[in-house]
């Protein structure tokens, strides 16, 4: 298997929130993105983006409400905004099927191997929680990486505010969503979404 395949696996399953939207076009390939309802046991959902080309869309039907199962890679790119750049994270499907039977099946994992590419930075809640933040360089084919920033808690904050950048680490986690505001004048305030992987399990990979 392509190394660059298997150290960035990820498999959702939820229900089509849009319709797909033409995002970009890649040697006359077409791209589509539109949202996923992803649900958590704790009972709220997170809106997770997909990316899916045309060739996948067209095997089947795929309509607002279908609950769907999207396998692939969590990817990110840089979109300019008008305030500048900003760092899109979405699931490039691999696959793409209707999901009839969720079954025992966890709806959203994650596995990423991959290189610390920025100091950690540790902090606590007001409650005391203990939280690390991470970036986290995965390499992909065509000399290409993606960034993607990974939280993690407790135990695994502890763990991760000592690595150093360059450490090789994996991942297990799922993909998360949130929301927050944003304050662009004195006046308006705006709503935005953040992407983030919420680490399950890490491990420092040892130099051969």
């Amino acid at each position: 298997m392509d190394n660059n395949l298997s150290n960035n696996q990820a498999s959702i399953i939820g229900t089509i929130k849009d319709e797909f939207t033409f995002n970009h076009s890649v040697f006359s390939e077409k791209f589509y993105t539109c949202t996923l309802s992803v649900p958590r046991l704790s009972g709220i959902s997170d809106d997770i983006q997909i990316m899916v080309s045309e060739r996948l869309k067209m095997d089947e039907d795929f309509a607002v409400g279908d609950v769907v199962e999207v396998t692939g890679q969590f990817r990110s790119h840089n979109c300019t905004v008008d305030s500048g750049n900003k760092l899109l994270l979405t699931v490039f499907a691999k696959d793409i099927k209707h999901c009839m039977d969720l079954g025992n099946k966890n709806p959203n994992t994650l596995y990423l191997n991959g290189f610390i590419c920025k100091e950690p930075v540790y902090r606590t809640t007001p409650f005391g929680r203990e939280i690390t933040d991470l970036l986290l360089a995965v390499n992909r084919s065509y000399n290409k990486s993606d960034y993607i920033p990974i939280i993690a808690w407790g135990r695994n904050a502890r763990f991760a505010k000592n690595l150093n950048i360059g450490d090789n680490v994996k991942i297990w986690g799922r993909i998360q969503s949130r929301t927050y505001q944003k304050k662009i004048s004195e006046d308006e305030v705006i709503t935005k979404t953040a992407y983030e992987v919420s680490v399950n399990r890490m491990e420092l990979v040892e130099e051969e």
